[in-house]
């Protein structure tokens, strides 16, 4: 995939979209990204992080709606889901609860990797995507999912609502 930047002017607010040729994976979550110098009419330092209004503006996301950034609620609730699943087929097939960590890493690996999604994302309606538009893959949703599994990194989030696993795996929450 390649990125060209638009060759026609600005839109009213100074943005110019930078659009990815190509079709992209899992909806096409880098079809657009915002090239920003700055809220309308105000001149932006060098280097100086444009804030944004709502989560995932940056990206090129919708405020609200269909591949616009998951709710911490949402995501909670499918973490709730998966890992009482878990915990379920541990106690039921293995007679041990302690199984249930194994089998949850094991579900959101490999679950995450083919698909995008757990059961309890898609029970929620949440999928994970990369930011460039590509597979996620093997070696990167290991690093996600390990991270996940040491609990503190999904814990801090910045303003897109990315925990650290998903910075470090370039990836981002959205709604299906």
């Amino acid at each position: 995939m390649a990125a060209v930047l638009s060759d026609g002017p600005a839109g009213a607010d100074g943005v110019q979209a930078l659009a990815w040729a190509g079709g992209g994976y899992r909806g096409g979550v880098a079809d657009e990204q915002v090239i920003s110098p700055g809220p309308a009419g105000a001149s932006q330092a060098a280097g100086e992080p444009v804030v944004s209004s709502y989560p995932g503006e940056k990206f090129g996301l919708p405020e609200c709606g269909p591949r616009s950034v998951s709710g911490m609620g949402r995501r909670v609730g499918a973490l709730f889901i998966d890992w009482l699943l878990c915990v379920f087929i541990a106690t039921a097939l293995l007679h041990s609860q302690y199984w249930a960590l194994a089998l949850f890493g094991a579900e959101v690996y490999i679950l995450t990797v083919l698909t995008g999604t757990t059961i309890g994302k898609r029970t929620f309606g949440i999928r994970v995507a990369r930011l460039d538009g590509r597979p996620i893959g093997a070696g990167w949703g290991l690093v996600r999912t390990v991270l996940l599994l040491s609990v503190v990194p999904p814990l801090l989030t910045d303003r897109d609502r990315r925990g650290l696993h998903d910075k470090a795996a370039n990836t981002i929450v959205l709604r299906a």
